[in-house]
Formats: C-alpha cells, structure tokens, sequence
C-alpha cells in the first residue's frame, strides 16, 4: 500500500523547484503533514578525460556559504530527456563535449523533503566546446587524476552526495 494524498497546497513556485504542504494518509494509516519540494530532476556527470583525469568543478554554494568539489550536473528543462540534459549541462559548466555515454545510475539525494531524483552518466571521448556558465554559477574547472579524486572522497575533501556517489559508480564500472 502507498501513501494518500488528503489535500496539496502551493506554498511557492520557484525557478527551479516548487514548495507545497500536504496532508497524508501513510501505509500505516498515520495523517501526517509534510513540506515537500518537487523538483523536475537533474543530471549528473562523471567526465573522464583520455589521461585518466577527472573534470571536476569547484563551485561556490551559497546556500552553505562556501565552495564544493562536485561532478558537472543541472536540472532538467521541461520535458527534456536525461541525457539531453546531461549533454546541455557538461558543455555549460566545463566547456567540454563527449561522444561516448554510459549510464551509472540514478539516485533520491533528500527523499526525506524532496523528489528529486538525479541521473548519473559517465562522459568518455572529451572533446574542446564553449563554456557557457550561468549568472548564477561561479565554477573552476580542473582536471584531477582518477585517484587523486577517490582519495578526496576517502578523506571527506568531497562531501558533495551526487558527486561521492558518481565517483563511487564511476569507479566500479572501470575496474570491472
């Protein structure tokens, strides 16, 4: 059995995600008031250069008031399909194209308020495009060994969750 929707209420649209209340009726049978964010989805993406190097971002968040080290992502366009997304964004924030795509998996980042459910994709075959940031969005692109970036993780230089879990995907599928 799944939850039931009592009543839904809008408490704000936003650019990228919309905030409601609702009232539910659990499996349990428990009514309980949620805040929940609904979001459209985001794609995130482990690019591997032919050099066995990483591109990774070092983008300012302002929401913890400091920067993090994250795999390139973005949220998905009105009916656009993951890895349309996944392209558009690897451009926008790196400067770079791929040719070959594998999916990784995906993952719910916050199910305790959120929906939003994140798509992982690995990106081979780099190749030189036009980086076309956001206003928003203050990003170095590097590029970091393979191990140097799974060390980062290991010691908790990396706390960033869609980025600890592409690496660790990324890093399954190339040593099997």
């Amino acid at each position: 059995m799944t939850s039931k929707i009592n009543m839904r209420e809008s408490v704000r649209k936003g650019r990228v995600f919309d905030i409601f209340i609702e009232n539910v009726t659990l499996p349990n049978q428990s009514t309980v008031d949620f805040e929940i964010i609904r979001h459209p989805g985001a794609a995130a993406i482990v690019a591997l250069t032919e050099a066995q190097r990483l591109l990774m971002l070092k983008q300012y968040r302002h929401a913890i008031g400091d920067y993090l080290w994250e795999i390139p992502a973005g949220t998905l366009e009105k009916a656009e399909d993951v890895l349309t997304c996944a392209r558009r964004e690897l451009v926008e924030e790196t400067g770079f194209r791929a040719r070959s795509w594998q999916t990784l998996g995906e993952i719910v980042p916050v199910p305790g308020y959120s929906d939003e459910r994140i798509h992982l994709f690995m990106a081979r075959d780099l190749t030189p495009a036009v980086q076309q940031l956001d206003r928003d969005e203050v990003i170095e692109v590097h590029q970091l060994p393979l191990e140097e970036v799974f060390n980062m993780v290991s010691s908790g230089q990396i706390i960033d969750a869609k980025t600890i879990c592409g690496v660790s995907l990324a890093r399954q599928r190339l040593s099997g």
